[in-house]
């Protein structure tokens, strides 16, 4: 029996989509395309020669992963080794209690071992936790070293892996302490998500849709008219989804790289109730992107009662969210009262002066921040929804 040649790099990549984030000295690509986690070695030799011309010295980096996605780092380690880099592996422990001083602290020592230098890359193989961990590990040590992010669920690809955001928790709110750092590139996969279990995928899909409803209604229609394809994780379908995501997110991002104008605020829409929901579940109990799902009708059912838009537009996103399979209500048990989801509301970072502040829509494709939302219009939609 004959055997296929393997397919070059450029055979993977035949079908890639990249996306610029423009971003001054800071700007970088994002790659989206299937079957390229063997690839990422020329892929991240292309970026570290932009940064870092000379080809003096051995490249290193360490990669930082957890066990639930070991065996994709395992192969982008095969990748940088085959391709002469000094790589070695750091595995951590899935879950938000992994983005903690003591374990930057810990992979602090790993970099001091390997002798690493400030050309010395982090690359983070994994969701939105070791994302943001390896992110803040680039950021702080030696004032800064390369990063590239590969992230592996639908939430990392379209949200935590695009902006500079990174950061850890403490004890007293969840990413309290953190830094904006852009990286040397980010690398998506696709096919890493054929085996992302369907609770995490359709997790990410909260985020797709967000995008639709804020910033783009084509997009939202598109994903109304691709549902099976959704559904079914189509690789073609996922790579116009996850580019046109990382698009919309990065033209905010580019005109509010450090949130200071209010604009990056747009994207936190459904965020204020999602927050509030995940906080008084126990982080870890509900997940991101089903608090952002359920979050994003109690926003859309607020601005109605507000006069903003019309019934219809929270209609469609709770058929495409169901459509999805994705859940549009709290689950059974979550009795929460007003007072208490309100009182975690206004630990909400664009809360100013105590007053509440929600990212609402004014038409499909379109979101506006509202600081004149009565408390009592806020309880009665809880009411109603509860």
């Amino acid at each position: 029996m004959t055997h296929p040649e393997p397919s070059s790099a450029t055979d993977q990549l035949a079908d890639s989509i990249t996306v610029h984030v423009n971003l001054a000295e800071r700007s970088y690509d994002i790659l989206i395309a299937s079957d390229s986690l063997s690839c990422v070695a020329p892929t991240a030799e292309s970026w570290y020669m932009q940064r870092f011309p000379s080809k003096d010295g051995q490249r290193s980096a360490l990669v930082v992963t957890d066990r639930n996605v070991a065996n994709h780092a395992e192969t982008v380690l095969s990748s940088l080794v085959d391709a002469g880099w000094k790589a070695e592996l750091e595995q951590l422990e899935p879950g938000e209690t992994t983005k903690s001083l003591d374990v930057i602290s810990r992979l602090y020592d790993c970099l001091v071992a390997m002798k690493a230098d400030r050309k010395t890359a982090v690359i983070a193989v994994g969701g939105g936790v070791i994302g943001d961990s390896a992110g803040f590990l680039a950021a702080t040590y030696g004032r800064g070293v390369p990063f590239i992010q590969v992230p592996t669920t639908l939430l990392a690809d379209v949200d935590s892996s695009v902006g500079g955001k990174v950061g850890i928790n403490h004890p007293a709110a969840k990413n309290l302490i953190g830094a904006f750092y852009q990286p040397l590139g980010v690398c998506i996969d696709t096919s890493v998500l054929t085996t992302l279990p369907e609770r995490d995928y359709l997790s990410g899909m909260a985020e797709v849709v967000k995008y639709g409803v804020i910033l783009d209604a084509d997009f939202f229609g598109y994903l109304e008219q691709n549902i099976a394809g959704l559904k079914s994780r189509d690789p073609g379908v996922l790579r116009h989804i996850i580019a046109r995501s990382c698009q919309l997110k990065a033209d905010v991002v580019e005109q509010d790289e450090y949130e200071r104008t209010g604009l990056r605020a747009v994207l936190n829409y459904g965020h204020t109730f999602a927050h509030a929901f995940e906080a008084l579940a126990g982080y870890g109990e509900l997940l991101h992107g089903e608090a952002v799902s359920i979050g994003m009708l109690y926003a859309s059912r607020l601005a109605e009662k507000r006069g903003l838009i019309d019934a219809d537009v929270t209609a469609r996103q709770r058929t495409l969210i169901e459509s999805l399979g994705m859940i549009s209500r709290l689950p059974p048990g979550s009795d929460f009262t007003a007072d208490a989801i309100l009182d975690k509301m206004k630990l909400d970072k664009k809360t100013v002066a105590g007053q509440l502040r929600f990212v609402l829509p004014t038409q499909m494709g379109h979101v506006e921040t509202f600081g004149d939302v009565p408390e009592s219009d806020v309880r009665a939609v809880l009411a109603e929804l509860a």
